[in-house]
C-alpha cells in the first residue's frame, strides 16, 4: 500500500445495515463484551484526508472465536484472527478488530487494550504485507479507533460516520456547541440549528449534469449554504436551453446570431462560442453563496479526472442522462460508499402527439442498498449503443434521431430537483425517515407513487463480493480517456 499521510484526520464509513449488524452483536442486552473483525478498504482524498470504507463484517461467535483472554478479559482467537488477516493481506484491505465497552456518549481504549495493541499488531502489520491494521472500540453512540500502519507510525481515529437511510456521525466522545451560523441563514437555523447549517456549509457535492435539472439543483443547494461543489457538464449552452437552465441569459448564446432567423452557418458558429452550463452555474452559485468552494469540469463525468473528482464529495446528485454515467455514479456509490440520487423527468409523447406519460423520479443511492444495476435502471442495450461512434449510431438509428431533442419543461424538472434536495437536506441532518423508497411524481394525475428497490446479495456492484466498500483496491471504474 502506498505511503499514507497520519496528519490529517482518518474517518471511516460504515454502510447502516452492517452497523446496525454490528451493534446488534455488541450490545444484545447482557452487558457483557463481545467481538468482530471488520475489514475496510481505502480512499485517501485530495486534500490528505483518510476514509476507511467498510467492506464486510465477520461477528466472532462467543467461546469459539471470542474467548477468555490471557492477559485482559477477553480476546480474539488467533484461527480467527488468522483467517481475516490473511484475506486483508490477498485483497490489499485493512484489518479492524472491534470489541465493545459500556457506557453511552464516549469511548476509549483501556490501558489493557493498548498494552494488546502493542503486542500484537506489530506482527499482524508483517502478516498483512504493508496494509493497515488497527481496532475499533464500540459503546452506545460512539467509536474510537486505534490504527497502526508500516513503519511505526500510529493514528487515532475522529469520527464514523453511518450511511443509509439517514447520516450519523459517531465519535470518541461529543465535539463542543457549534459557532453561530452567518445571519442570513436566520430562517434555516431556526430549524436545523446553527449546527445543522454549519453542517451544511461543510459538506462538499458533486453535481454531474448542469442542465435543465442539474441547475436547479445548483440553485437550490447553494441558497440552502452549501459549501463547496464539484459540477460537471461538458456541453454549451443553446437557445433551447435558455428556458429551462436557471441563471441563462441571451447573451450567453450570442442571441442575435443564433436565433433562427440568423443565418446557419453563423448560428454553429455562435454556439461554438457559447457559454458553458458549468460556468453559468458557478456564476448562479455565486450570486447566492459568495464564499463557495467551486470546482467546474467542463469535460464528460466518465473522463478519469471527472471522476475522480467525485470521490473526495459528500454526496453526488446525478441529472444526466447518459447511461454510462448512471454506471459509473452507480460503482462509485458503492466502491467508496458515496451517498447520492439519480434524478430525472420524462415527457411521453406519441406518434398523433399526444401526451402519453408525464412524470418525474427520484432515487435515492446508498451504499449497499439502492442499487441501479439490480434495478435494472442501467440498460446494456443503451450502454451498448453509447459506447458506439457517432457515426456507427447514426447509420443504426434509422427512424430515432439522436439530434431531435426530447421535450423537457422547467416546472416538471423543478418537482425532482426539488424532492432530490429536500432528501439530501434531512439526511444530512440526520432526520430522514425510514425509507429510501424511489420516488415518481405523476405530473397529469397529481399522484406521489413509492417503489421499494430491490437488492441482490451477489451483485457484483453493490454486493460484498463485488465493489462495495474496495476503495482504492477494488476494481477499475468505467471510464475512459478522451
Amino acid at each position: 500500500m502506498a505511503q499514507i499521510p497520519i496528519k490529517s484526520p482518518w474517518s471511516l464509513t460504515i454502510p447502516e445495515a452492517m452497523f446496525e449488524s454490528v451493534t446488534a452483536h455488541l450490545f444484545p442486552g447482557d452487558h457483557d463484551e463481545h467481538g468482530a473483525v471488520m475489514v475496510a478498504g481505502i480512499h485517501v482524498a485530495a486534500d490528505g484526508n483518510v476514509r476507511l470504507l467498510a467492506r464486510d463484517l465477520f461477528l466472532a461467535e462467543d467461546g469459539v472465536d471470542y474467548v477468555p483472554g490471557k492477559r485482559g478479559y477477553r480476546m480474539l482467537k488467533a484461527q480467527f484472527i488468522q483467517r481475516h488477516i490473511l484475506a486483508c493481506r490477498d485483497e490489499k484491505l485493512v484489518y479492524l478488530a472491534i470489541h465493545n465497552h459500556g457506557g453511552r456518549g464516549s469511548v476509549g481504549f483501556s490501558q489493557d487494550d493498548f498494552n494488546s495493541h502493542e503486542r500484537g499488531y506489530p506482527a499482524l502489520l508483517d502478516i498483512s504485507a504493508g496494509n493497515a491494521v488497527g481496532a475499533l472500540v464500540f459503546a452506545e453512540g460512539a467509536i474510537a479507533g486505534d490504527i497502526w500502519l508500516p513503519g511505526g507510525r500510529r493514528v487515532a481515529l475522529e469520527r464514523a460516520e453511518i450511511v443509509g437511510r439517514r447520516r450519523q456521525i459517531l465519535r470518541p466522545s461529543p465535539i463542543h456547541a457549534a459557532a453561530k451560523a452567518l445571519p442570513v441563514y436566520d430562517r434555516q437555523t431556526r430549524i436545523f440549528g446553527d449546527a445543522g447549517q454549519l453542517v451544511l456549509s461543510g459538506t462538499k457535492v458533486a453535481i454531474v449534469g448542469l442542465g435543465g435539472v442539474g441547475s436547479l439543483v445548483a440553485e437550490y443547494l447553494a441558497r440552502l449554504g452549501v459549501g463547496a461543489f464539484v459540477l460537471i457538464d461538458p456541453d454549451r449552452l443553446d437557445p433551447t436551453n435558455l428556458p429551462r437552465v436557471v441563471g441563462a441569459r441571451r447573451g450567453d448564446v450570442w442571441w442575435c446570431l443564433s436565433n433562427p432567423a440568423a443565418p446557419a452557418w453563423l448560428s454553429r458558429r455562435a454556439l461554438r462560442f457559447a457559454t458553458r452550463k458549468v460556468d453559468i452555474a458557478k456564476r448562479v452559485i455565486r450570486q447566492a453563496n459568495p464564499t463557495a468552494r467551486i470546482q467546474a469540469i467542463d469535460r464528460n463525468v466518465l473522463n478519469p479526472a471527472s471522476a475522480s473528482a467525485l470521490l473526495d464529495c459528500d454526496y453526488i446528485f446525478l441529472a444526466a442522462d447518459e447511461m454510462r454515467a448512471r454506471l459509473l455514479v452507480n460503482a462509485i456509490v458503492h466502491q467508496y460508499l458515496i451517498p447520492g440520487v439519480q434524478i430525472g423527468s420524462k415527457v411521453s409523447v406519441g406518434n398523433e402527439g399526444d401526451l402519453t406519460d408525464v412524470f418525474s423520479v427520484v432515487r435515492p443511492l446508498r451504499p449497499g442498498m439502492n442499487c441501479l444495476w439490480c434495478n435494472q435502471l442501467i440498460n446494456p442495450g443503451k450502454l451498448a449503443d453509447e459506447a458506439k461512434t457517432h457515426g456507427e449510431r447514426k447509420r443504426q438509428r434509422y427512424v430515432d434521431d439522436e439530434d431531435v431533442g426530447a421535450p423537457s419543461v422547467i416546472t416538471l424538472n423543478g418537482v425532482g430537483a426539488a424532492h432530490a434536495c429536500n432528501d439530501f437536506l434531512f439526511f444530512m441532518m440526520g432526520l430522514s425517515g425510514g425509507s429510501t423508497d424511489y420516488a415518481r411524481y405523476d405530473s397529469r394525475s397529481r399522484s406521489l407513487t413509492f417503489s421499494t428497490p430491490r437488492a441482490d446479495a451477489d451483485c457484483p456492484e453493490c454486493g460484498c463480493g463485488g465493489r462495495l466498500g474496495h476503495g482504492i483496491t477494488g476494481p477499475d471504474l468505467p471510464v475512459f480517456s478522451s
